[in-house]
């Protein structure tokens, strides 16, 4: 071995949240991590720039963090994170929606308020408000370790088994049953309201779903609860802030991280992990483990393209499947946006939509390669939150399209023409937000003339920043059914585990999937010495 080679317990490729929190982890636990980053800074997908223009601080493409207030790697992590610095913004209005027509709905943090402003539009919509979200907290246990627990494993064994014989075993599986339902299945047979159903159809959006997806009702009503509950906060100063404070626990911890490092091969000496290779030659060797928060092609075809891989893991990543595409469009305005309601303006997410079968028509455009004639917009509004992040009197508005196609076969509106190729040109990602801006410009008077600068990022345009984001997939995969829970990422994944001893693998593509939640890093710091 080189004399200089460096050496750690566990070297973490990657430095997304499930890297940070699984090195903040095991750092505070006494042992020795090497983070390693291609790029030049760390964070992944959680970064903030002045993008636009000076003294307006944009959250590129993360940004609301209700996943990670709520999760056991906060709960784990809290007291030093705000010791450093951390602080929380968040809106009573964590989101809310607006139909075409103007019809519009706002949901509060507070069961009584929501239960009232349902019944309002009809008077069975708000008591079934408060019974979906009172049948959410009877079941948090079983949903949440479900959702965030390592599935192979003796705990999850006894829970279930638990569960059952306090149900029943029919009752039990009834439970499951009923969580295989879709959104469009559950809105449509529980609630009268467009507005309702306007409401929640483009959360799921959000888990990488659509309204007629398997466990997509679930996901609306876990996420509704978790709204209710927590909110949607944004990070004061902006998310990079985040970055900044698990940088330092990891580093006032003993810990180490590498910028500029990029990660050529993963070393393996008899079907062991050993360390890692970067493609300037530097070794990092790891006396516990290999981490690895990358796709399954990063990890496999690129990390692994040396080493023997059994053909059913083969198979199965011939069969592996991203989702849609992503597209971020950042305002700076000269003026906060005068909504036609102006209530709106303090809504933390928004969602503009012709409704249920408008997301419905969108998402099936975006899955066929279509740009979507209507797209759903989901409208943040930081500087609601937080005025620190622009210059007095001054606004930011950051705009998701979380359907928008990997590559472009079409154009449902017939007004933008495919590339030859497939691939997005800056022409046609503008002209796209031009599409989206009009949807704006419609609701918020002068708001054409109120910008003073525009910065788009199409899905080709994500995947540059991160390599993870295929396609602009911001989600590590395809969140369907068949790619999820006990099947995520490979028919043949358990847990965090891989095909390689001491080689460990989290991040979106594994279970729990997407999210600023921690998720994967968290439970595989757990289960490790």
């Amino acid at each position: 071995m080189r004399d200089d080679v460096k050496k750690s317990d566990y070297v973490i490729v990657g430095s997304g949240i499930n890297s940070l929190v699984c090195a903040a982890i095991l750092a505070k636990r006494g042992r020795s991590v090497s983070v390693l980053e291609r790029n030049d800074r760390i964070g992944g997908c959680i970064r903030s720039e002045e993008i636009t223009a000076p003294g307006f601080t944009h959250d590129v493409m993360a940004a609301t963090f209700v996943l990670f207030k709520t999760s056991p790697a906060y709960t784990a992590l809290a007291e030093d994170l705000h010791q450093r610095g951390l602080v929380f913004c968040d809106s009573t209005s964590p989101t809310g929606v607006l139909l075409a027509d103007g019809r519009h709905l706002i949901f509060h943090q507070s069961t009584d308020h929501n239960v009232s402003a349902f019944k309002a539009l009809c008077a069975s919509d708000g008591q079934q408000h408060a019974a979906d979200m009172a049948q959410i907290g009877a079941d948090a246990d079983i949903l949440f370790s479900v959702l965030g627990g390592n599935l192979w494993s003796w705990n999850m064994l006894k829970l279930l088994f638990r569960e059952g014989r306090r149900r029943g075993s029919r009752e039990l599986l009834a439970l499951f049953g009923e969580a295989l339902g879709s959104a469009r299945g559950w809105l449509e047979t529980a609630y009268s309201s467009d507005e309702i159903k306007a409401l929640w159809a483009p959360w799921v959006l959000h888990a990488g779903l659509g309204p007629e997806s398997a466990f997509s009702a679930q996901i609306g009503k876990i996420i509704a609860f978790a709204l209710e509950q927590a909110g949607a906060p944004i990070i004061k100063g902006g998310a990079e802030h985040f970055v900044h404070a698990i940088r330092s626990i990891i580093e006032d911890h003993g810990g180490e991280i590498f910028v500029g490092q990029d990660v050529a091969e993963v070393i393996v000496e008899k079907t062991t992990a050993k360390g890692v290779r970067t493609t300037g030659q530097e070794e990092f060797m790891a006396a516990h483990g290999v981490i690895c928060s990358t796709t399954p092609g990063q990890l496999y075809d690129r990390l692994l393209k040396h080493q023997s891989i059994p053909s059913a893991v083969r198979n199965d990543l011939k069969r592996f499947r991203y989702g849609k595409g992503n597209m971020q469009i950042h305002y700076a305005l000269d003026k906060p946006p005068a909504w036609s309601i102006p209530e709106l303006g303090q809504v933390a997410l928004l969602h503009l939509t012709p409704g249920l079968d408008g997301v419905s028509k969108a998402t099936n455009e975006a899955e066929r390669g279509m740009l979507p004639e209507i797209p759903t917009l989901c409208v943040g509004h930081p500087t609601a939150l937080d005025p620190s992040r622009c210059p007095e009197g001054k606004a930011i508005l950051w705009l998701q399209l979380p359907e928008t196609p990997r590559q472009i076969k079409g154009d449902a509106a017939t007004e933008i023409d495919p590339p030859y190729d497939g691939q997005w040109t800056n022409e046609i990602k503008e002209r796209y937000a031009d599409r989206a801006q009009s949807i704006l410009e419609s609701h918020i008077a002068g708001f054409g003339t109120s910008v003073l600068e525009r910065k788009v990022y199409s899905p080709a345009d994500l995947e540059a920043i991160n390599i993870n984001l295929v396609g602009g997939d911001p989600y590590g995969g395809f969140c369907g059914l068949d790619q999820y829970f006990l099947w995520r990422p490979l028919k043949s994944s358990i847990n965090h585990t891989t095909c390689i001893n001491h080689l460990h693998h989290i991040g979106a593509s594994t279970h729990p999937g997407p999210g600023l939640g921690g998720g994967s890093g968290f439970l595989l710091a757990q289960s490790l010495k």
